[in-house]
């Protein structure tokens, strides 16, 4: 019986610091933006290529 206690108490530590950790993660704004991560890295090579194709701006010197 005092097996099924401590493993209880065992349970309810574990389940508490992930409450913890998620309550900080909510706090730190980790959910926030939940689309823009995921699509992040399929634009910056498109951005780096188009610029490296792009000819160089004139200037107003000639």
């Amino acid at each position: 019986m005092s097996v099924v206690i401590l493993l209880l108490f065992a349970s309810v530590l574990v389940a508490a610091g992930f409450l913890v950790a998620f309550l900080w993660a909510v706090r730190r704004g980790q959910y926030d933006d939940l689309t823009t991560p995921s699509v992040r890295i399929l634009f910056d090579d498109t951005h780096t290529h188009q610029a490296a194709q792009e000819p160089p701006r004139p200037t107003g010197e000639s």
